[in-house]
């Protein structure tokens, strides 16, 4: 019940316009197809919390989404998609980094990635940032419900040993969010991070 009750509190197209750097925060980060809006959906239980679209890259601000006075979810520009201009790219690019190694309130970053196409050279510079400031990573391999139950875990098995040696905390799992698989241990690690108490 705790995430239905989100709601859109506002966006911002540089660090300058965020909300007050206080409270705990989780940011959803990935390419553009990655299935970002339909992963915060799924979570919050919404159809319409985040705009979902055929075409990649709609999301261009940090959206942010209130959960109560302290708790936030926030949406982070997807990356990778082509056909934005060389500029907005860069813009993207610089405002990302910034809110990560800045931000305060930040607690974790939710990384998606198609399970048909994990690690693309774009993830590990996302990931490179993350270990940099030391941000937890928890990785959705999402769209698993494309692939036989076999075949995710194998890719889930795959991508594990390819970070096995990354340098600070991580944790991967699969995700559907037109099956509603692996809402659960999103939730936990959402509850860890967003310091979720019996008031919630």
């Amino acid at each position: 019940m705790f995430y239905q009750q989100i709601t859109f509190l506002s966006s911002a197209n540089k660090l300058s316009q965020c909300p007050d750097d206080a409270g705990f925060e989780v940011a959803f980060a990935g390419r553009s197809n990655a299935g970002k809006s339909s992963a915060l959906n799924a979570l919050s239980r919404q159809k319409n919390l985040a705009r979902t679209s055929k075409t990649p890259g709609r999301t261009q601000l940090i959206n942010f989404f209130e959960l109560d006075g302290m708790r936030r979810l926030v949406d982070l520009p997807g990356y990778g998609y082509a056909k934005v201009p060389k500029a907005v790219k860069q813009h993207w690019q610089k405002t990302l980094s910034l809110y990560l190694q800045k931000r305060q309130a930040l607690q974790g970053l939710i990384m998606l990635m198609d399970v048909r196409h994990p690690l693309t050279e774009l993830d590990a510079q996302m990931l490179h940032w993350c270990a940099d400031v030391e941000m937890p990573v928890h990785i959705l391999l999402t769209k698993a419900d494309k692939f036989s139950r076999g075949k995710g875990q194998g890719v889930l098995q795959q991508v594990k040993s390819q970070l096995a040696d990354y340098p600070a905390e991580l944790s991967i799992q699969l995700f559907s969010a037109t099956k509603n698989t692996g809402l659960p241990e999103t939730y936990q690690v959402l509850e860890r991070w967003l310091n979720v108490g019996e008031s919630a």
